[in-house]
């Protein structure tokens, strides 16, 4: 009997799954949630993301029935109102985790039609939010104050407090919650600009650090020390988390591609903080994005975000193609 975590499945086990589930995205929607680089066709989405967002229905409607349950051994029954449920989504730069959150949010808000205990309805149109962690980088002159920002995208260059209380008080039913939002155009947080959830059903957290483990406070470095204090981390607030993975190297030249593209469209704005690459040879400009990588994002993805891989419930093991060749579901 195996004494692994993890379900392995290949990607026509997991596609089987699907069953005669009709493919409920056009190829036009699907090209409009494709992220830069990333490689998503309605196949990608038919074999993978269709059963995915099968098996999050079947979660966020157990979630609905236990809550439902709950209210009733607790002598509140027919009580309206919910908490969302909460999934978050990690993984590296350039991996492609943003058009997985973009899929997901599509697909969780489909019709459907799903019955709580005693006959409580699901929303039949669930409301899905999407929010990404960039919005709670620091402020460029905040991360330039502290010496940070060759370190931008680790985990001590965010407000995490800020981003675990915004993700607390969703979770905690607020009616709304605001945040801050970040350009990539400008590569900072934008002044007086808030983004606002309101209620959502489901909100999906996408990031690069979202899985990282609580922080302990009061001077101690371990738990067994004695005289720490542990952080609420943003992914305590999680019900359901996945890590977008792939080798190291073909997310490097991913990246690559991906920068490459950027300097023949976005970066060409004035406006925008990499339109001085523009101006020099594409050999000077890869030689920064290649040090970009080897510099920041790697170590990055090294030290901090591939070790948190282990903590999500769903991996999604991506081929040299950008296509998930195979896929690890948490054992219940």
């Amino acid at each position: 009997m195996s004494t692994k975590p993890y379900l392995d499945l290949s990607r026509a086990e997991w596609s089987a799954l699907r069953e005669r589930t009709p493919l409920p995205l056009t190829a036009e929607e699907v090209e409009n949630l494709r992220g830069l680089g990333d490689v998503i066709d309605l196949d990608e989405v038919r074999d993978v993301y269709v059963p995915l967002s099968q098996l999050l229905n079947l979660h966020v409607g157990a979630a609905h029935d236990l809550r439902a349950a709950l209210n009733a051994f607790l002598g509140k029954a027919g009580r309206s109102g919910g908490t969302p449920f909460v999934i978050g989504v990690a993984g590296s730069v350039a991996v492609g985790k943003s058009t997985v959150a973009r899929l997901l949010q599509a697909l969780l808000s489909l019709p459907r039609r799903l019955s709580g205990v005693g006959g409580a309805p699901m929303p039949e149109h669930p409301r899905v939010e999407l929010v990404t962690t960039d919005g709670f980088l620091l402020p460029k002159a905040e991360l330039e104050r502290r010496g940070l920002m060759s370190r931008k995208g680790f985990p001590e260059s965010y407000d995490r407090r800020a981003l675990t209380r915004f993700v607390a008080d969703v979770k905690a039913g607020k009616p709304e919650v605001t945040g801050p939002v970040y350009s990539h155009l400008i590569y900072d947080i934008v002044p007086d600009e808030t983004l606002t959830v309101h209620r959502p059903d489901i909100l999906i957290v996408e990031g690069l650090n979202v899985l990282q483990p609580a922080l302990l406070t009061g001077g101690a470095s371990r738990p067994e020390a004695g005289g720490g204090r542990t952080r609420m981390a943003v992914s305590d607030y999680f019900d359901f988390s996945l890590y977008v993975d792939a080798r190291t190297a073909d997310i490097e030249r991913w990246y690559l591609d991906r920068f490459r593209k950027l300097r023949a469209t976005a970066f060409q704005d004035p406006l925008s903080y990499f339109h001085k690459y523009t101006t020099v040879s594409e050999e000077e400009a890869l030689a920064y994005a290649r040090n970009t990588w080897r510099t920041i994002n790697e170590p990055n993805l090294r030290q901090n975000i591939a070790p948190t891989r282990g903590r999500a419930t769903l991996q999604l093991h991506k081929g040299p193609d950008h296509k998930v060749e195979r896929l690890s579901l948490r054992k219940l």
